[in-house]
Formats: structure tokens, sequence, C-alpha cells
């Protein structure tokens, strides 16, 4: 297994086959803590490599923490998932004792991995929650694993389902972790638990700081926030890497030496968190996942803590995805607990209506067989494809248009919201539809039709067939050429903010709101 892993760039060793006159006793060569002691190169959400230099104390902190929180002994068995983690565990196992034993996500299927940690008596599971997910998703009940005594999750949020998933497969000799670490950090918070821990619905905090790491969650301006406030989690500590290898611009932006100090450093992790009042830190998601959305800022874990709390699904991840139109649409990529009935887009959308503004909530959902990972067996979410033009899996069946005006309607909406085909009696906005395509769409059929008609009068008739039925009624109403003109200007024109709130007004006389709004813009415009 050596000679496979290390390969023909890479020199092994054999210590059986060293000269046994080699003398084994310390060479007793000084070196200070704060000298190189290993480079680990990680690539982060951005994919591009950077080399994180430790230093022997951060190093020996590193294995501290885990032998004194974990009690890592020579008795242990560590899974190592992944060659990725070659040298960030060696010393961890090798220093206690402890035994690693390769588990290669490449060549190998989650699913031959039970049985695989059975037959090796593996004492301890390391992995990303992704990757725990897809690996307890292939267990039955008959599994038992009666030497695993802690399995160790971070890298990305962990939520309660997860916590339920450890309740029902593994013994009450178990412990489960959240963990929360940074290669340019460490060890940074833990969260233990149990059987008898029982959270509510969303998140598993990350738990409270180690020794030797101070946490703290501050804003954009680095001051702190308060208790159970968002903001980025940065890491105070004696303990961090000690910058960037060759890469002296990208250390002064992200380790910050600390003033009347002259080995504490302040390194901001680009991680989204929250502290309660005793102290425990939940993890958020990236800060580089919080992205503008249609005028509003949106929070891409938020979303997808969420979802995640819908009993129907047993994995996800949620992305923004940029179409060639260059609008930016929040998709959900998720994989059903039950294959063969999978939550519809409808059931979906109503549940995370109760829980999140309309802009937070996805414009499309993708049903997946798993999700894909990267070697590290995080959530590869580049790999994700992208959402398909066919019409959603709706609560309602699909119905073709009947008369002309349906038919003209399912067109121009099917046009504008990017997809295949559009029932009659299919809901604008389970379709992915917001107030940019509803201004959109009001504007087509204003062309089409030369036919007054308002934004609220789309969400008031949110079907082809209702939208179909008031045109019906208005056929006697067309429009001169001169007006339709001012009309569409006024309509296009709108701005997202305005859009919204049209859509959620109560006004009775809703072309007159287009022309109020459009007026007040115009006068802010001149005013500025």
């Amino acid at each position: 297994m050596a000679q496979e892993w290390a390969t023909e760039k890479r020199r092994l060793i054999n210590i059986d086959d060293l000269d046994s006159r080699f003398s084994d006793d310390d060479l007793g060569i000084p070196i200070p803590s704060t000298s190189p002691g290993s480079v680990r190169y990680t690539t982060g959400s951005t994919r591009q490599a950077k080399g994180s230099l430790k230093s022997h104390r951060h190093d020996l902190h590193t294995v501290a923490h885990f032998t004194n929180y974990f009690h890592i002994c020579a008795d242990d068995r560590i899974i190592m998932l992944g060659r990725h983690v070659l040298g960030k565990e060696t010393f961890e196992a090798l220093l206690n004792g402890a035994a690693l034993y390769p588990f290669d996500l490449l060549e190998e299927s989650l699913a031959a991995l039970a049985q695989w940690l059975i037959q090796e008596q593996i004492t301890i599971y390391k992995s990303f929650p992704a990757a725990f997910r897809q690996f307890v998703g292939a267990l039955s009940d008959r599994e038992s694993f009666p030497k695993l005594r802690l399995i160790r999750l971070a890298g990305e949020p962990v939520y309660t389902t997860d916590l339920e998933l450890y309740r029902k497969h593994f013994s009450p000799d178990c412990v489960f972790v959240n963990a929360f670490s940074a290669t340019e950090t460490g060890n940074i918070a833990a969260y233990f638990a149990d059987k008898n821990t029982h959270l509510n619905r969303g998140r598993v905090p990350v738990g409270y700081p180690i020794e030797g790491k101070e946490v703290l969650v501050v804003d954009d301006t680095g001051k702190e926030v308060g208790p159970n406030e968002t903001g980025e989690i940065a890491v105070r500590s004696r303990f961090l890497s000690t910058g960037y290898w060759q890469r002296p611009e990208l250390t002064r932006e992200k380790f910050h030496s600390e003033p009347g100090t002259e080995e504490e450093q302040l390194y901001f992790t680009g991680d989204l968190g929250r502290m309660s009042k005793d102290g425990c830190l939940e993890l958020l998601g990236r800060k580089d996942f919080e992205i503008k959305l249609r005028g509003s800022r949106v929070d891409v874990g938020e979303t997808e803590a969420a979802l995640g709390e819908h009993p129907g699904i047993k994995e996800l991840a949620v992305v923004p995805k940029k179409l060639a139109s260059g609008e930016t649409l929040l998709v959900a990529y998720l994989v059903a607990r039950d294959k063969s009935s999978a939550p519809t887009v409808t059931e979906l959308r109503l549940f995370l209506k109760e829980k999140l503004p309309e802009s937070m909530i996805p414009a499309a959902f993708v049903v997946l067989n798993k999700l894909p990972l990267l070697p590290t067996g995080k959530v590869d979410r580049q790999s994700l494809p992208e959402p398909e033009r066919s019409r959603p899996e709706l609560e309602n069946p699909f119905v073709g248009a009947e008369t002309f005006i349906q038919e003209k309607l399912a067109m121009i909406w099917a046009e504008v919201l990017n997809l295949d085909r559009v029932g009659i009696h299919d809901n604008f906005f389970d379709l992915g539809g917001h107030s940019l395509t509803a201004s959109r769409i009001v504007s087509q059929v204003i062309k089409e039709f030369r036919l007054e008609l308002s934004l609220r009068s789309l969400f008031q008739s949110p079907t082809v067939a209702a939208m179909a039925a008031i045109i019906d009624g208005h056929q006697d109403k067309d429009l001169p050429e001169g007006e339709m003109e001012r009309i569409l200007s006024e309509v296009e024109s709108i701005r997202e903010e305005e859009a919204q709130r049209l859509l959620s007004s109560d006004r009775k006389e809703p072309a007159k709101e287009i022309q109020l709004v459009v007026r007040e813009q115009h006068s802010n415009e001149r005013r500025q």
C-alpha cells in the first residue's frame, strides 16, 4: 500500500531495511519552536492552491489537541479518508503510537466503507459531513461497529439530521464530534454529542474554543459583534500558521499581528458564524457564499440550513448559478431520502416560505442520485450540473394550452422563465418566477396583446389560465400605439425593489401604481 501511494515521484524508505549500525539516539539539534516544520497546501473554496507554513509549535499544538480532547492512544486505528490527509494526520496518529488506515475515495466506493470499517476495526472515523452522509446513507440496520468510539466531522456545516443519523446507526459507546478547523489555524473549536444530546432542528454548533485559541465574531470593519449576531469568524492565538509560502501579500492580508504582542496573531477565516452568550460557536458557512441577488443580500448557508430541515431531503447543496442571459439564480441540488418519491418543488417552496424571505428561496431545484464529491470528501460545488430547462416537478400535473391566448401566454412564460414548457395551471412562483421575471412577462404580454396589464394583475393571476381569462375579458380595450409605448417604457424601467413592492401591494389601481412608482424613481434620480 505504501508503495502504491508513494508513486514513482516519491522516495519510499522502509525502516526495516535501514542499516542497524545507524544510531537511533536523539541527534540533539536545537530547533526553535517558531521554525518552519511543514507546508500544507490547500485550495479552499477558490481552488487556487496556497501553501500554509506550519511551525513546530503549531504542529505540536495540533497533536496535543487531538491527544487531549479525543484521548488518542496506541490502541486506536484512525481512518485516513483520501490521500489528501496523509501529511495532515500522520503526526496526530503516530506521535501517539496509533495506526493510520487509508481508504482511497478515488478507488473505492463509499458503499464499501461500512464493511471495511468493521473489518479493520477502525476506532476513529474522520471526514467531511458530505462523505459521512453518503456513507451512512448506504447502511442497512444490520451493520454494527463495535470498535468505533468516535466520529469527527469538520469542514462544512453539520445539521441535526447528521446527529440523528449518528444516533440511529452507531452504538452508545461512540461519541459524535462536530469540529471547526482551518489549515491556517489548526483546530479552533469542538462540540461533543452523545446519544442523549438533542438539539432543535438546524445546525449543530461547532462548540467552544479549544485551549490556546481565542475566537471572535467580527463585522466588516473588524469590530466584534454582540451575542447571536452574524459576522466573520476570526482566531487569535500564538499557535497559528506563520503565513503562506512565498505569498507575502496574502500573508499580510489574512494574518494581523496584535499590538503589544510578539507572538500572537489574528487570522480572519472567511467563515461566517455567531456566538451564543455562553461562548458556543455556530458555523454558518463561507463568507464568499454570501451573495447579492436581485438587490438583496443572500446567505447561501442560511438557505441550505433551512432546506436541510425538510424530512424528505438526505443531502443538499445550494449554489448561485449565472445564466447565459447574465442573470444569477439560486439553485438547490438535493438527494431525496426516498428516491421513489422526491419532494415536489411546490412542497419545497411552501416549506421554505415559512422560514425564509422570498429572495432566499431557490429559483430551481435539481434532484440528483448523489452529490459529486472532491477526493477530500467535500462537496464539489463546481461540478454540480447546470439546471435543465425542463419544467420542474410540481404537485399539479401538466395541462397544455386549450385556447389561442393560453398558447401564446405559455410560450411567453416559457421563454422568460427559460423552461421547455409551461402548463396552464402551473404557478408562476413555483416555476422560479420573481419580480424581475414578472416585469418581463408583463412587458411581453403588453406587446403581444396590446393590452394594459400591471404587475399586480400577474400576482393576482399567477397561472397562464388565470391570466388568459383576464386578457380575454379586456380584448375590447386595445391600446393606442403611443399609449402602449409609454406603458412599456414605464414597466421596463421599474427597479427590482419597486417591482417587489408592487407584487405585494394591496392598492386597487395597479396601472396608476406603475406610473406613480416610475415618477418617484425619476424624481429621486434628479435629486441625486
